[in-house]
């Protein structure tokens, strides 16, 4: 796995400033008001910080903005970041002083002057989390990661708090790593390898091959997994820290390491993003790492079918009919659907064998999502509005990006088949909610319910908020969230 910038709090010693090397951090606020800290780094600097407030300079800047003065005199540091923030700020701003200063880092050492900081612990996360590059197949020498030394007032109080945001930040590089991998280092094997790899934290890992799926009925993920010579495979991550006999939360995600369309062939152009068509089960797999490493106090089951959808002379075809595990028959009309056909099967093996008290679901699923909602927001589509409602406002306060969509038996009765009890495509109209309704099926009713499909976010061509382009680790932190709010006490 990637290794994040290692951590370290320390009290403040102000004589230690002068000789830092690397890179050194300062806080002002917007008003220019300078702490301690901030006041021994202007008069290193011969008042640098003082002319810079003079000249009206950082009143053009907004909370969380970095300016970056190279070589500062009076300083051994290389750099030094003058980070405009209210010692009250919020989460947000926090949080963006801390990515500024995460694209800057690189594999140098970062003091950071957080002594005068309401939440240094969300700096960090935010520097932690940008600062983040997927290199392991460069053949370049392997870059040191860099390192964060935040001086802060009672460090222990602050090492404490940041322990669990660290998790996460573990969590959220698991899944970038995941989602950036090449298929044919990330089969469906090696998937299920990390994910066994992980009972060394305290999960109970379960792995089902193709023939006890068979044996379970799992026509509709097997349907997907015939035209490759990679197995199929079913991961079940299971977190018993909450109540014993307590129902778990389910988290399901689709699992498709590579995606060529099957014999629905997809065009060539772009068919090299579909390493990442497994992002939903990389999620899953981030969170239930995130919730064993800061020993989460809640029951969660986390489920991922993997399947890779190759055209052979095994594939289904459009057309064929096959039966799921719930007795349901699909009637295949287009075999580019397929991440609703392993779900299908996921989904309903999660409710017969876990019983849970609710089931989130994550999946790139629909480019429709992509064009209803950009780059900029999941879809969330559910059964149940106090579920769905508790995953928005998890987003919400994460500041990952997510709107629901509409549900509906005028979109479920697009997906009526005439020669099976339904099919996997209703074409393009209301794909995304068509792609739901059909999921919605193998969802009991009294099951409360939550489709995230991430297409649009899982991995993207420019930065995000919290990460370089490529793989975002959107959700990560969102179900973290949800978990400690909703089934933590």
């Amino acid at each position: 796995m990637t290794t994040p910038v290692s951590v370290a709090f320390t009290e403040t010693d102000l004589d230690a400033i002068a000789s830092a090397e690397g890179r050194v951090a300062v806080c002002i606020t917007p008003e220019g008001k300078l702490d301690q800290a901030g006041r021994r780094v202007n008069r290193l600097t011969k008042g640098t910080l003082a002319r810079l407030i003079e000249a009206g300079t950082l009143e053009k800047k907004s909370a969380g903005d970095v300016l970056t003065l190279d070589w500062p005199a009076g300083m051994a540091a290389k750099a030094l970041d003058i980070v405009v923030l209210p010692r009250n700020a919020d989460i947000d701003a926090s949080r963006r002083a801390g990515v500024a200063l995460g694209r800057k880092i690189g594999d140098a050492s970062l003091l950071l002057l957080g002594g005068s900081l309401k939440r240094p612990v969300e700096v960090v996360l935010g520097t932690v989390l940008r600062a983040y590059e997927f290199s392991v197949h460069k053949t370049a020498e392997a870059k040191t990661p860099g390192s964060i030394t935040a001086m802060v007032a009672k460090p222990d109080e602050v090492r404490t708090e940041a322990e669990p945001a660290l998790a996460v930040a573990e969590g959220v590089f698991f899944t970038r790593d995941l989602v950036s991998e090449p298929a044919n280092h990330l089969t469906t094997t090696e998937f299920a390898r990390r994910i066994a790899a992980m009972q060394d934290l305290g999960l109970k890992i379960t792995i089902l091959d193709e023939a006890e799926m068979e044996k379970l009925g799992m026509g509709a993920l097997l349907s997907v997994s015939l035209g490759s010579a990679t197995p199929g495979r079913l991961a079940v991550m299971e977190w018993q820290g909450g109540a014993k006999g307590d129902a778990p939360l389910a988290l399901v995600g689709k699992g498709v390491v590579f995606d060529t369309g099957g014999i629905s062939l997809k065009p060539a152009q772009g068919m090299e993003d579909m390493t990442m068509d497994m992002g939903g089960a990389g999620v899953v797999a981030g969170v239930m790492r995130t919730l064993a490493r800061r020993g989460a106090k809640a029951n969660v089951v986390g489920l991922v079918g993997l399947v890779e959808n190759m055209p052979s002379d095994r594939a289904t075809r459009p057309g064929d009919v096959v039966t799921s595990m719930k007795g349901d028959t699909i009637e295949v009309i287009n075999t580019d659907a397929e991440g609703r056909m392993v779900l299908a099967d996921v989904l309903w093996y999660a409710q017969e064998t876990y019983k849970p008290r609710g089931i989130i679901d994550l999946a790139t699923l629909t480019g429709a999502a992509i064009v209803a909602l950009g780059h900029e927001n999941a879809a969330a589509l559910s059964t149940d509005d106090t579920l769905c409602d508790a995953v928005l406002k998890a987003a919400k306060s994460e500041g990952e990006g997510l709107w629901r969509l509409p549900l509906g038996k005028a979109y479920a009765d697009m997906m009526k088949s005439q020669i099976a009890d339904v099919k996997n495509s209703g074409g393009r109209p209301a794909g995304t909610i068509t792609a739901a309704e059909f999921l919605h099926r193998f969802v009991r009713d009294d099951m409360p319910w939550v489709h995230l499909d991430i297409a649009g976010v899982a991995s993207v061509k420019s930065d995000t908020t919290y990460a370089p382009k490529g793989a975002s680790g959107w959700g990560v932190m969102t179900l973290n969230r949800l978990v400690a709010d909703m089934c933590e006490e």
